[in-house]
């Protein structure tokens, strides 16, 4: 089986459907991209309910962090994955176990093996994407110059 990248109005869609999820390999470390993603996805311009799963972490950004996704008070429609691509076929069993909807593999991160799993068990599969930079374009916040800060120069108002 190979995989088919999903079209942006599919990342979209699932996107809007998505409302709880799980962060693999989340981290409290504020210069780790898993922190800034997290960061991101918890703030108002979001809504989504967030489980960080790292078992090295009692808690990030004030979140419960859970040792293993079957550890998780609930079914997360998606489990993002900031793991090395090794560990991601054993992350999409267990994601397909618990029920989850969508693996999502962060920005450089590729496992065709964790896609394989994760599409014969029903998911949809987003591999070496970033949950942020994607939210954060479909809800009109990048574009292609970068963040859309509303601000035309680069000098300090007076």
């Amino acid at each position: 089986m190979t995989y088919d990248e999903l079209s942006a109005s599919s990342r979209k869609k699932i996107l809007d459907r998505t409302r709880s999820i799980a962060v693999v390999g989340a981290s409290s470390n504020p210069s780790r991209s898993s922190n800034f993603v997290m960061t991101y996805l918890a703030s108002s311009m979001c809504d989504f309910d967030l489980y960080p799963v790292n078992p090295g972490e009692t808690e990030i950004n004030g979140v419960t962090c859970y040792p293993s996704l079957d550890a998780l008070p609930v079914v997360p429609d998606m489990v993002d994955v900031f793991r090395k691509p090794s560990d991601c076929p054993a992350i999409a069993r267990q994601a397909a176990a618990l029920g989850a909807t969508t693996l999502w593999l962060q920005l450089g991160i590729v496992s065709d093996e964790a896609a394989a799993i994760a599409t014969e068990a029903g998911l949809e599969v987003v591999m070496d994407r970033c949950t942020k930079i994607e939210h954060a374009r479909f809800a009109g916040g990048l574009h292609q110059a970068g963040f859309n800060t509303g601000v035309i120069s680069s000098r300090r108002a007076s």
